[in-house]
């Protein structure tokens, strides 16, 4: 694979996508703010505000919410995300994303590379279905990608047991993963796959192309 970048690498990485995000929702209507964002459960303004929680929520806030949730990792994440966001008006999540930027405070049990995964994968949730474009960080992309596969056992994406049987190719950088039928793309779509994102993929390639979207649609 390629070389990961560094830390403080990752943190500009990071900060410049939280900018870039802050811009787009700014000038969004509306009725854009509240379509649905490749995240099942959240509206565009629920995965903005879903980007400023882990900096800014109070731990009081955090450990409630996933007590509601009986500490079920996937319900904590996505009901203290709703609730979050409904604290907020639109201003204040625009404002919350600026004003993190420059903020290194991590989620309890989480390293540099998780905010990572969350700033570049989060921003895609919020652009693809808008048909907005970000700026396109390669190498941050294929370190957000190891992580997601090198995780302690996948987790919580789980691209190995997902994705069995196919072999992820970078195109655009040396990255690789997976092991069967090749499917080669941009790192930050195969990013995007390895973290189960539901859209149309439609710069992936190979014999094992079609089978990976049927696999993050089943």
């Amino acid at each position: 694979m390629s070389e990961t970048i560094t830390r403080d690498a990752s943190w500009a990485v990071i900060d410049a996508v939280r900018a870039e995000v802050a811009d787009l929702l700014e000038g969004l209507t509306p009725e854009q703010r509240l379509q649905q964002s490749l995240c099942e459960a959240w509206t565009v303004r629920d995965v903005g505000a879903h980007l400023s929680l882990a900096a800014l929520a109070p731990l009081g806030f955090v450990v409630g919410s996933a007590a509601r949730q009986g500490f079920r990792f996937d319900a904590g994440i996505r009901e203290g995300t709703l609730a979050w966001s409904r604290r907020l008006d639109d201003t204040e999540v625009v404002a919350n994303l600026r004003r993190i930027v420059g903020v290194r405070r991590l989620a309890p049990g989480t390293m540099w590379r998780d905010p990572l995964i969350d700033a570049l994968v989060h921003g895609h949730d919020i652009a693809d279905p808008l048909g907005a474009t970000l700026t396109t960080h390669v190498e941050a992309a294929a370190t957000a990608a190891e992580w997601a596969w090198a995780r302690t056992f996948g987790f919580p994406f789980l691209p190995q047991r997902r994705l069995r049987g196919l072999r992820l190719v970078a195109t655009d950088t040396a990255w690789s993963r997976g092991s069967g039928e090749e499917v080669r793309g941009p790192v930050t779509s195969l990013l995007l796959l390895s973290t189960g994102r539901r859209t149309a993929y439609p710069d992936l390639s190979g014999p094992g192309a079609d089978r990976a979207r049927s696999l993050v649609h089943a």
